[in-house]
């Protein structure tokens, strides 16, 4: 069954509701509520902490007109310094390639499980050179969730990964794999990104849950589907994670100064001065699309489909005319976005209507769509 998106050229309200989105994923102070699989547990307390001190800082600060003016100067140029080294690492494409989380065995893994019949000996092999994904579907086999479905091995831990592997099975790897690649892209130990990982792992989650139901809807392949839904958002998480480490490095070490010099109006400015999440949005409107399919192409996967459709994506303004696996992929995206704006409070009927309708969303697309269990990953 092939879909018809009314399409057109992309209008200006339509990339207003798209920036609107990645603006309450990375500025809003609305904070993610709790998913199945948490991440970064450790750091909320860090986060916490580091939020309340800085808050009273500000308070402080805005009670003295002479710190007020020193936090206003330190503070635009410190921000200053850490934009001009995320914008220079971002502008040096063989260095983002080299500090890149994805690799070309995740590809040739995710090739395989995009296949009618994955080869087992094959994703064995791959599986040998990621070891935190080899880690992380072990822990799968011998978690107490997993033995209470298979009572007869209640008692065996498993460590053979062949014999992992065969427990989870072909159909759950599908979507596992690319589930803790995902994971595994957002960049971990930077609190100032705790609620931003956390917001963009449930919208990802939620694109590439309903990409699925759609492919299946079709007659399309799913894990494609599934696949490209989360590589999409590679090249957010590569954006992010290049900001958080220029600015954790940038402020650390002005902290580290301000504190040796014994100014205390000094010292306070940097310590009020916030990850420059604005300036961030910038840089991931700018280039986490691109980013999502020129790094797979690097590493040798621009003739997949998976980097195909992406790419088509990323550079087309229309829907009308796309070929159906990447209608697909912009049709997930749309209900998505209006999914995540509408629970934050951040869209009104009327624009949800015009994603919808741009999109070319039919009656029964949203009928399947709306069926769907967006906060877990039905497995086993």
């Amino acid at each position: 069954m092939v879909t018809g998106a009314s399409g057109g050229v992309k209008p200006g309200s339509v990339l207003e509701l798209e920036r609107r989105l990645y603006r309450q994923l990375i500025v809003g102070k609305q904070k993610a509520s709790r998913v199945q699989d948490e991440l970064d547990q450790d750091l909320e307390s860090v986060a916490f902490k580091l939020d309340i001190e800085r808050a009273a800082v500000f308070e402080r600060i805005e009670k003295q007109q002479k710190a007020r003016d020193v936090y206003l100067a330190v503070s635009a140029q410190l921000t200053s310094t850490i934009v001009a080294e995320i914008q220079q690492t971002l502008a040096d494409f063989d260095r983002l390639v080299q500090r890149s989380s994805l690799t070309a065995t995740q590809l040739a893994l995710f090739e395989q499980l995009c296949r009618e019949s994955p080869d087992m000996a094959r994703l064995r092999l791959l599986m040998t050179g990621v070891g935190w994904l080899s880690r992380d579907l072990t822990n799968v086999v011998n978690s107490t969730a997993f033995r209470q479905r298979h009572p007869q091995r209640a008692d065996v831990q498993v460590t053979d990964i062949k014999l992992v592997l065969n427990f989870i099975g072909v159909e759950n790897l599908r979507q596992l794999i690319p589930y803790y690649s995902m994971r595994n892209w957002l960049p971990s130990g930077h609190s100032c990104l705790l609620w931003i990982n956390r917001k963009l792992w449930q919208y990802a989650l939620t694109c590439a849950t309903a990409a699925k139901a759609l492919a299946k809807l079709h007659g399309r392949n799913e894990t494609l589907a599934f696949i490209c839904a989360l590589l999409q958002q590679f090249g957010v998480t590569m954006v992010l994670g290049t900001a958080a480490a220029a600015y954790e490095k940038n402020w650390g070490n002005w902290l580290r100064e301000a504190s040796a010099s014994r100014d205390k109006e000094l010292y306070d400015a940097v310590m009020a001065t916030e990850f420059p999440a604005e300036k961030v949005l910038d840089e991931v409107v700018r280039h986490g699309g691109h980013l999502a399919w020129e790094i797979p192409a690097r590493l040798d996967f621009e003739n997949h489909d998976m980097v195909t459709v992406i790419k088509t994506l990323e550079q087309s303004l229309t829907v009308a005319d796309l070929p159906l696996d990447v209608q697909i992929q912009a049709k997930a995206s749309g209900f998505a976005t209006a999914m995540t704006l509408d629970e934050s409070k951040l869209l009104e009927p009327q624009e949800a209507r015009l994603l919808f309708r741009y999109y070319g969303l039919n009656e029964q697309e949203m009928l399947r769509l709306k069926a769907q269990n967006y906060r877990k990953i039905d497995l086993f």
